[in-house]
């Protein structure tokens, strides 16, 4: 089954749960990241926008009103605690969930525990938030309990385009008056995604590819099919995934793989100790055009399964080991 450390961010985790034995987190080579790494707290120094009443609709249609921006933030998902550093409202989160492991500074702060069972309440009540900041990991029903001892809660839904997770670092800046900054960052990230897209436009051919999120049953590997962040950054990439067709994260056989003869293949679940050597061992895989041709790579997973500004690193880190030769 899906170990739950990989997929914090993808919607999956709501219903299927790590329940199989899980591996041990065996560091294997992955590619260095390919761009500046988030801004840190310690670098910012300006004061959050003053502001009035805020009043937004959430990502399950509830109006959420804050009598200003939040300044003690609780953090529920790995992508909404990054995108909080991201845009410089670090210094506002008080509490964050066991897996928001990520910028470094992150780790600083208080955890609350895992937001898959069932949440320390008491403790959050505790730590007195303005605001509970939730994604789409986060189960309604823990909203509603959230919400029923008077706290705050504002549900940011899982973006399905680029476009669709600037439009969530705007709503994050709203809610914790960083416009300013925000603003910045987005500029900055469109002007990295352009420089991608220009840079693939001349390409008039694409390579398959086969994207595994876990192979922790080598027989039937999970990957990522139609509506996913990874088939969306594959596509821009430059690539074509072998499983576009299919809906959410599905498992294939070691025959569709071979079936289809990707190209390329990109191995989420490395730091988990998958490498192109034990992939070559499965049944028929050693005749794929990815291993014969060496084309199997591994990627840090949490650069593309998390809708945080890192989403941006995944597209360069894909488009990269796609069209190497573009990127000289």
């Amino acid at each position: 089954m899906f170990r739950k450390t990989i997929y914090l961010t993808l919607l999956l985790a709501l219903f299927l749960t790590g329940c199989g034995p899980a591996r041990s987190a065996t560091p294997t080579s992955v590619p260095a990241p390919v761009a500046t790494t988030l801004p840190a707290t310690d670098a910012v120094v300006a004061a959050p926008t003053a502001s009035a009443e805020i009043k937004l609709t959430d990502g399950l249609g509830r109006t959420v009103v804050l009598k200003g921006a939040a300044q003690r933030i609780i953090s529920l998902a790995p992508s909404n605690t990054e995108i909080l550093f991201a845009i410089g409202a670090g210094k506002q989160v008080i509490g964050r969930d066991d897996y928001s492991d990520y910028p470094e500074e992150a780790k600083k702060v208080a955890s609350i525990g895992s937001a898959f069972d069932k949440l320390n309440t008491e403790l959050i009540v505790s730590m007195k938030p303005d605001l509970v900041f939730v994604a789409d990991i986060n189960k309604p029903e823990q909203v509603k309990t959230l919400e029923d001892l008077g706290l705050t809660v504002f549900y940011l839904k899982n973006p399905t385009t680029l476009e669709g997770m600037y439009a969530n670092l705007e709503i994050a800046a709203q809610l914790t008056g960083r416009e300013s900054e925000t603003a910045k960052l987005i500029d900055s990230l469109k002007v990295r995604v352009a420089a991608v897209d220009e840079k693939l436009l001349p390409i008039s051919s694409r390579f398959s590819v086969f994207y595994e999120i876990d192979g922790t049953d080598p027989a039937k590997p999970f990957t990522a099919g139609k509506g996913t962040f990874i088939n969306l950054l594959i596509e821009r990439a430059g690539g074509i995934n072998i499983a576009a067709d299919i809906d959410g994260y599905p498992q294939l056989s070691l025959e569709q793989v071979v079936a289809k003869d990707p190209a390329f293949i990109i191995l989420g679940d490395a730091k988990f100790g998958t490498t192109p050597e034990s992939i070559s061992q499965r049944p028929g895989w050693v005749n794929l055009s990815a291993v014969k041709n060496r084309q199997v790579f591994p990627i840090n997973d949490d650069w593309i399964s998390r809708p945080s500004p890192r989403l941006v690193d995944g597209l360069e880190a894909l488009a990269k080991l796609l069209r190497p030769e573009l990127f000289k």
